[in-house]
């Protein structure tokens, strides 16, 4: 059984998601990734609500990666929904958005997203800039949650 805590991969596009789990496994990044399709998914996953209802023990994922155009509830709200959470207020948010719009940029870090990626159309720079996001995110980062198993 891991012992690594999830990525949480909010993603629409299946091709997208494609890409990013096939650059996960390129860059052998051993999390279990966790998939939601829409913010109303990846909510209810981190709430334990909806179509998570009963599982309110899900494991807090160790980074969010969240596109921000996502039907039903956007990327932004998504994460104003998080950061107004005192559960997952401190996880680690990274936008990965193929958005280049200043407006986007400037409002994810207003509501307190860590990092803001724009996905490389190329597949080679995608798979470099996701191994980089995985050594950081889940290498070196230190989290403010004890991982599991550490007995903390």
């Amino acid at each position: 059984m891991p012992t690594e805590r999830p990525i949480l991969l909010v993603e629409d596009n299946p091709d997208d998601e494609a890409l990013t789990l096939r650059a996960f496994s390129k860059n052998k990044i051993p999390n279990p990734v966790v998939v939601a399709r829409d913010g109303v998914e990846a909510l209810d996953y981190l709430f334990g609500t909806g179509s998570h209802e009963g599982h309110k023990n899900n494991p807090m994922p160790a980074v969010i990666l969240l596109d921000l155009k996502l039907p039903r509830i956007d990327g932004l709200e998504v994460l104003r929904r998080i950061r107004a959470n005192e559960t997952t207020a401190l996880l680690p948010v990274v936008v990965l958005t193929t958005s280049k719009e200043q407006q986007d940029i400037t409002e994810a870090y207003r509501l307190g997203a860590n990092s803001y990626i724009r996905k490389p159309v190329d597949f080679e720079r995608f798979i470099q800039a996701v191994g980089q996001l995985g050594v950081y995110w889940l290498s070196l980062n230190e989290s403010s949650e004890p991982a599991p198993g550490s007995g903390a």
